[in-house]
């Protein structure tokens, strides 16, 4: 990081959403890594958040609060928008949040019941009584039921890996579309608690690059804030069209390495990203 850029790393998980370890813990082993600036990312919640800035305050860094917010834009339907600076309090936010979730909730039962279906063992306590209910909790409990052992290694399924492409991705047997946000209302959102728009790991959802670009000017006109180009997937030519349409449209250049947990097959540490020469531009985020 250059000397006016504090080590930041704004983009992280834990068990409210879908990481491995309470805020807490993830704010202890970003404090270990050498992280200056945080930010829990945790999907459609802020319930991490207050956890998170107290032991901030332990280890001597800064958390911007923060959320994930998971969104539908055209043929899109998982695009995400990262909100910095928020107030957890705020009451708009925190009923527009309670909303995604609910929808989180409905999809992922619509897929349970989808799983079902195709003739896998599920049991609901094993992912329905999460804060913030996503897809890879539905894969955890397939994967971890006994009675689909011998099906998943007769189709070659080991993981989350294997085991999204035939059943939980877009367009697979057992998937269910969001219904909202859309982006345009996400960032809405955001603004409207006091905070900054970031889209996340464009390349992560979308692999053309002018794809990427067309979309990005489509957001940045109405009113988003800044890319996360720096990311612990994006290839060095990724990063840098990034970079420059960031420089381009006058709009912050984030990044970070998606912590879910020390175990995750991508997302295992923090600071696992390169920003190839070029420099963040992170505005308000971290400064309040």
């Amino acid at each position: 990081m250059t000397a006016d850029v504090p080590a930041f790393d704004l983009q992280s998980h834990s068990t409210q959403s879908d990481g491995a370890l309470s805020p807490a813990e993830v704010v202890a082993q970003a404090a270990a890594a050498g992280v200056e600036l945080l930010a829990l990312t945790d999907h459609d919640t802020v319930a991490g958040v207050p956890e998170a800035l107290a032991a901030a305050r332990e280890h001597g860094i800064r958390v911007s609060p923060a959320a994930e917010l998971s969104s539908v834009h055209g043929e899109h339907e998982d695009l995400h928008i990262l909100g910095y600076e928020l107030d957890p309090s705020d009451p708009g936010l925190q009923a527009s949040l309670e909303d995604f979730r609910a929808d989180r909730v409905r999809r992922v039962l619509a897929m349970a019941d989808r799983l079902r279906e195709l003739g896998f063992a599920l049991d609901d306590a094993t992912f329905a009584a999460r804060e913030s209910l996503g897809r890879p909790h539905l894969a955890d409990a397939v994967l971890a039921h006994p009675d689909n052992a011998e099906r998943l290694a007769r189709e070659g399924i080991t993981g989350k890996k294997e085991l999204f492409p035939p059943y939980l991705a877009p367009g697979a047997a057992a998937y269910v579309a969001r219904s909202r946000p859309t982006v345009e209302e996400a960032i809405e959102v955001i603004h409207a608690a006091g905070g900054v728009a970031v889209w996340a790991h464009p390349f992560w959802d979308i692999p053309d690059p002018d794809q990427v670009l067309r979309t990005l000017r489509f957001f940045a006109a109405r009113e988003l804030d800044g890319v996360e180009c720096f990311y612990a997937e994006h290839t060095r030519e990724q990063t840098l069209i990034l970079h420059d349409e960031c420089e381009a449209q006058g709009l912050l250049a984030t990044g970070s390495a998606d912590f879910h947990g020390p175990e995750h097959e991508h997302f295992d540490r923090f600071r696992n990203f390169e920003l190839h020469g070029r420099a963040a531009r992170l505005g308000p985020i971290g400064a309040g």
